[in-house]
C-alpha cells in the first residue's frame, strides 16, 4: 500500500499522527484530484462520534474550500451512508472521518469517488504525492472562487433511512430485536430504522460522548448484546462497529453468528429468489472451510480474494457476484450498495430469518464452522515470502494437508509490518491442528529465521 493510505484510508492517533494540518492537505489534494475538470467540485463529508471528528472535519473542509470546492457536511453518519449519498446527491466525491472499530483516540480519513466506490490505488497515490509535496495541485482559489459549506445532517439521515427501508423487502412488526450501536455512527440511524419498520427494539450503546465509541460494545465486544438477547427473549441481536459498515449477529440463544454464516444464509435466500447471478459467492482467503462446504452444498461456487473488502468488491465487479464479504461482518450486497453496510446487511439477514420461520439459530446451526489456530513464525524480514519456495517447508505442508484428508487446510500469510509469517491451520480436530500449526511455525522459524 501507499505511504499514507492503508487498506482503508489514512489512519492514526488524532492530533498526533492524523493532525489538522494533514487533514487540510488531504482535503486540498482530494478536492483537486477528485474534482478535476469541475469548476466547483462538491465533496460530501460524514463522520463517526469520536471527539476528534469535529477538528478533522473542519480541517478537511478547509482544504476542500481552499481549492474552490464546496462541502456538504452530512454529520454523524455511517460510512456506507456517505457512499450512497455521494451517488444520490450527485456529489463529486465523499469523505468519511472514522477509524471504524479502533479505540476513540484513533481516527481516519477515507475517500469515495463520485460513484460511491473507494479509490483505486493510482488515485490514492496521486493524492499522496500532492500531500507529501512531490506534486503540485492547481492554484488555490481566491475571493469569490473560494468554496462554500452547508450543513445537511438532518436531510442526510432522512435520505439514508428512506433508502434502507426501500431495500428491506420486509416489515418487522412484532419482531423483538436488540441492537448494539457501539456508541458510534449507528446510534442515531439504527434505532429509527428498525422501529420505523415495526420492530420491538432494545437499544444498547447508543449514547456517544466522544470517547466511548467501541468501548466494551459493538461488533468486537458483543457480550452485553448476548446477555440482552437472552434476558429480553429477543429473536436475535445485531451488533455494529464504530462506523456501521460491519455487522455481527447473535441468535436467540445468545450464540454469535459471524460474517461467514450470515453470507451463507443471505446467499441462500438470494439463490431462492433468483437473484444470485452465476450462483457465485465472493469471500477472502480467511473464510472458514465450513463456509466453503456450506456454499458448495447449496450448489454455488466461491470466488476467493485477498483479505480486505476492497478486494472483495473488485472481484465482485469483475464477476457479477451479488454477495461477498468477510468473517468480520463486512458484507457487500452489490445490487444495493458499493461498500459494506451493517444495517443493510441486518435487513437482508432479517428477511432471510423471517422467510425461514423466525429462528436465526435454525438457519445458522447447520453451517459448521471449523476451529482455527494461528501461530506466528519469527523470520528475517527479507525471508517473509520465501516459504513457498523452500523445499522442506513445501513438503511439510503437503504432508499436513494429506494428513487432514480434506477436513482441514493451511493458510500462510507474511505480516505486512513485522518480521513474522502467520501460520493458520483450520480443521475439525482442534488438538490435531494446534500441534500441526506449532510444528509448521517452528520449522519456518528454523529455516528462515
Amino acid at each position: 500500500m501507499g505511504r499514507l493510505f492503508g487498506t482503508d484510508g489514512v489512519r492514526g492517533v488524532a492530533n498526533r499522527e492524523l493532525t489538522p494540518q494533514l487533514a487540510f492537505r488531504l482535503g486540498r489534494a482530494g478536492a483537486w484530484v477528485l474534482g478535476k475538470n469541475k469548476e466547483r467540485p462538491c465533496v460530501l463529508i460524514g463522520k463517526d462520534t469520536r471527539a476528534s471528528g469535529d477538528m478533522l472535519e473542519d480541517a478537511l473542509s478547509a482544504g476542500v474550500l481552499s481549492m474552490g470546492g464546496d462541502v456538504v457536511k452530512a454529520g454523524v453518519l455511517p460510512t456506507p451512508a456517505v457512499a450512497y449519498l455521494v451517488r444520490h446527491w450527485k456529489a463529486d466525491a465523499g469523505a468519511v472521518i472514522s477509524a471504524s472499530h479502533n479505540p476513540y483516540e484513533y481516527n481516519g480519513i477515507k475517500f469515495f469517488n463520485g460513484e460511491g466506490y473507494k479509490l483505486d490505488d493510482a488515485i490514492e497515490e496521486e493524492i499522496e504525492a500532492i500531500v507529501l509535496g512531490e506534486k503540485e495541485p492547481g492554484e488555490p482559489a481566491e475571493g469569490g472562487g473560494l468554496g462554500r459549506c452547508r450543513d445537511a445532517a438532518e436531510a442526510a439521515a432522512e435520505e439514508y433511512i428512506a433508502y434502507l427501508k426501500e431495500t428491506a423487502g420486509v416489515r418487522l412488526d412484532g419482531m423483538k430485536l436488540a441492537a448494539d450501536c457501539a456508541n458510534g455512527a449507528a446510534s442515531l440511524v439504527a434505532p429509527r430504522l428498525f422501529r420505523e419498520l415495526g420492530a420491538e427494539l432494545t437499544v444498547l450503546s447508543a449514547a456517544p460522548d466522544g470517547v466511548n465509541i467501541n468501548r466494551d460494545c459493538g461488533s468486537t465486544h458483543p457480550e452485553a448484546l448476548q446477555r440482552a438477547v437472552r434476558e429480553q427473549g429477543a429473536a436475535l441481536g445485531l451488533a455494529f462497529d464504530g462506523d456501521a459498515d460491519r455487522l455481527m449477529a447473535v441468535d436467540e440463544t445468545g450464540e454469535i453468528v459471524d460474517g461467514d454464516k450470515m453470507i451463507c444464509i443471505c446467499a441462500g435466500k438470494l439463490k431462492r429468489d433468483g437473484r444470485l447471478p452465476g450462483n457465485r459467492v465472493t469471500a477472502t482467503v480467511m473464510s472458514n472451510l465450513g463456509f466453503h462446504k456450506a456454499v458448495e452444498a447449496m450448489g454455488c461456487t466461491v470466488d476467493v480474494t485477498q483479505v480486505g473488502d476492497r478486494y472483495v468488491l473488485e472481484s465482485m465487479r469483475k464477476t457479477g457476484s451479488a454477495i461477498g464479504g468477510e468473517q468480520s461482518g463486512h458484507i457487500i450486497f452489490l445490487e444495493h450498495s458499493t461498500t459494506g453496510d451493517g444495517m443493510l446487511s441486518a435487513l437482508q439477514l432479517l428477511a432471510a430469518v423471517k422467510e425461514g420461520g423466525g429462528s436465526l439459530k435454525a438457519l445458522a446451526d447447520p453451517i459448521t464452522i471449523y476451529p482455527q489456530v494461528l501461530k506466528n513464525a519469527a523470520v528475517r524480514n527479507e525471508n517473509k515470502k520465501k516459504y513457498a519456495e523452500h523445499p522442506g517447508i513445501v513438503r511439510a505442508m503437503a504432508a499436513m494437508e494429506e494428513a487432514m484428508a480434506g477436513e482441514g487446510r493451511i493458510l500462510i500469510r507474511p505480516s505486512g509490518t513485522e518480521p513474522l509469517v502467520r501460520v493458520m491451520l483450520e480443521g475439525s480436530d482442534i488438538h490435531k491442528i494446534t500441534g500441526l500449526a506449532e510444528e509448521l511455525a517452528a520449522l519456518i522459524t528454523r529455516e528462515l529465521g
